[in-house]
């Protein structure tokens, strides 16, 4: 039977998620789909969502693992509130994802896993599959195991060997529903196996065996079709990229631009642990990636590396970032550049590893002792990661200061098209480094005092170790203004202080832009990842006729210079935040406006439905 012998339903948008024992390769298969849909030039967000123990007894509810996708012919922005399409491996991912389908929805399952064990390991006293539990569904009951086995018999695999390549069958059997290009994924497994040909050879035939399943089987009947997202984007040569993968990219992007060997001094931790496996790929750009034996050592070693005039980052998750505090402090004064990325997750503690929160501004702003200013900035969506490493660079070399970035897990893993930009569009971030004396005293000797500042910046000068005249005392005490010397001298301090705070409130950040063009009495203003969904809450309410204004924060400290004036024009201000209302705290203080908080830490990201109610019901109260 050919491919057109079946009807083909275009459809705007699908979302679909795979979901499977933590054993099943349901990353990896969520990864593949991901890129055959990026090649075929849909817009797309992905939402991957996997236990935190390394490794949950097989088929239980903590045990599952799954990966949603969203792709569209237009612009989308949000992995999508619920799915369209489950793909479930077993019973667990059954159970653990059916209430997230609307009715209608069609589900894949294994019907091999629902044996009488795995349906009682998890609760279910019969089978869903015979009960009419699923009759609102549109069900297909596959067994993905028994044909995969089937399609392998002539390779020399043992059954258990065999087994393990159904996650490539059903890959094979969703790129023939909605019309994927198969080619990467090809590429992709004999690269990935071509030390074993035997088990390459059956992954890709287990692949074309789904392909051909759903092409011959009457249980299928349509296939559907998503046309590329042609509008969606500007011209230019586009790469499905993740959030970890554009830190990385912009990191190595920014010390290129500065000139300035990339050292990173870091200890792993997820969900940041990426960003240290990327960057020791690339050591051709000069960069040097030091896996630490603590937290507190992976930053004292980058924070040597500003002092010796690298560019200096280190990577972390909440935990890291605590441990980290006092060292940057010490940063704070000694005014050196460094880079701290705060990839956050769930807290308190060790609290929700793989799971994402933004409940790190807090202790991004305030978590050291003493009077320790540091600029924070986030990135709004997967790709946006790239230029927020770039911007963290900026103010970093600029004003000669740590700078936090607020990443999180759900902007860490996600994944997004992202436009590969020209190295002319690329920001100039070379920096000047002391040369000699700076400072004529009294009887007219020049000296060079460590602590003299820019006049516009109050930057202090970056004098490189080793640098014949340079000579310079650092340390965590407090320094005399211009010289460096140690100093207890109450009015220095005070001095000292105030000039610190100066020099990262008057940093040169963009004015808050904002999307109003209707004159709204509401604004909606978000940071961080609330981006995707608030604008696709937004654009809900908008269609529907609703008036509401929208604001995004990228700098949080300091805050741009028009904000005040911005959040003074509406009557209503709603700041949704996955945290207990850390930014409308900041914002209560300082502005002394009436922001409300919309609040979730479930270790999820907001869903677009949800938001637009509780924007609507903020837009209609009188």
């Amino acid at each position: 039977m050919s491919l057109q012998a079946k009807p083909v339903t275009r459809l705007d948008r699908v979302v679909i998620r795979f979901a499977g024992d933590s054993g099943d390769g349901m990353q990896l298969t969520g990864d593949r789909f991901t890129s055959e849909t990026a090649t075929f030039g849909n817009d797309l967000s992905t939402l991957p969502n996997f236990p935190a123990e390394i490794r949950a007894p097989a088929g239980t509810l903590p045990g599952v693992s799954s990966f949603q996708l969203h792709f569209a012919d237009h612009d989308i922005l949000t992995p999508g509130d619920a799915p369209n399409v489950l793909v479930a491996m077993n019973p667990a991912a059954l159970k653990a994802n059916i209430a997230d389908l609307p009715r209608g929805a069609e589900i894949i399952v294994n019907t091999d896993e629902f044996t009488k064990r795995a349906l009682q390991k998890v609760g279910y006293a019969a089978s869903p599959l015979d009960d009419g539990s699923l009759d609102g569904y549109s069900l297909h009951p596959v067994p993905l195991t028994t044909l995969t086995v089937e399609a392998l018999k002539e390779f020399d695999l043992s059954r258990k060997e065999a087994e393990r390549s159904k996650n490539m069958f059903a890959l094979g059997l969703l790129s023939w529903m909605y019309h994927r290009p198969t080619a990467g994924t090809e590429r992709f497994l004999k690269t990935k196996f071509a030390k074993k040909p035997e088990i390459m050879k059956a992954n890709l035939a287990a692949f074309n065996a789904g392909w051909n399943f759903g092409e011959t089987t009457e249980d299928f009947a349509v296939s559907y079709e998503v046309a590329p997202a042609a509008t969606a984007f500007p011209t230019g040569t586009y790469r499905n990229i993740s959030g970890n993968l554009a830190l990385s990219y912009g990191l190595i992007t920014a010390s290129r631009q500065a000139d300035l060997p990339l050292f990173l001094g870091s200890y792993p931790i997820t969900p940041a642990s990426d960003i240290l496996h990327e960057l020791s790929r690339h050591k051709n750009f000069g960069v040097r990636t030091f896996q630490a034996e603590d937290e507190i050592a992976g930053i004292g070693a980058a924070l040597g590396a500003a002092f010796g005039g690298s560019l200096a980052v280190t990577t972390t998750s909440g935990p890291g970032v605590a441990l980290k505090s006092e060292t940057i402090g010490l940063a704070v004064s000694l005014e050196l550049p460094l880079l701290v990325i705060d990839i956050q997750r769930g807290g308190p503690s060790t609290g929700l590893p793989t799971k994402t929160e933004q409940a790190d501004l807090l202790q991004a702003m305030f978590g050291r002792n003493g009077e320790a200013p540091v600029p924070v900035i986030a990135p709004k969506t997967p790709a946006d990661c790239f230029d927020a490493a770039l911007e963290a660079a900026r103010i970093a070399l600029t004003y000669r200061t740590p700078v936090m970035l607020l990443s999180d897990g759900y902007l860490a893993n996600g994944s997004e098209p992202w436009r590969i930009p020209d190295v002319d569009e690329l920001p100039d971030l070379t920096v000047q480094f002391a040369q000699g004396p700076n400072h004529t005293l009294e009887d007219g000797s020049e000296v060079f005092w460590p602590y003299k500042r820019d006049p516009q910046t109050l930057a202090r000068p970056w004098a490189i170790p080793g640098t014949p005249g340079l000579e310079h005392r650092v340390g965590g005490i407090e320094k005399q203004d211009g010289t460096g010397n140690i100093s207890y001298d109450p009015a220095n301090h005070d001095f000292m202080v105030r000039t610190r705070q100066a020099k990262i409130d008057g940093i040169d950040v963009p004015d808050l832009e904002v999307d109003d063009p209707h004159e709204a009495r509401t604004l909606v203003l978000g940071w961080g990842s609330t981006y995707g969904p608030i604008t696709a809450a937004v654009r809900r309410l908008r269609a529907a006729g609703e008036s509401i204004a929208q604001a995004h924060l990228r700098h949080l400290n300091p805050f741009p210079r028009n904000l005040g004036t911005v959040l003074s024009r509406y009557e209503h201000v709603v700041v949704p935040e996955m945290n207990l209302g850390q930014l409308s705290t900041l914002l209560r203080a300082r502005y002394l406006v009436d922001v409300r908080p919309f609040t979730q830490v479930n270790g999820m990201p907001f869903k677009e439905e949800q938001l637009a109610h509780a924007l609507e019901a903020t837009i209609h109260d009188h």
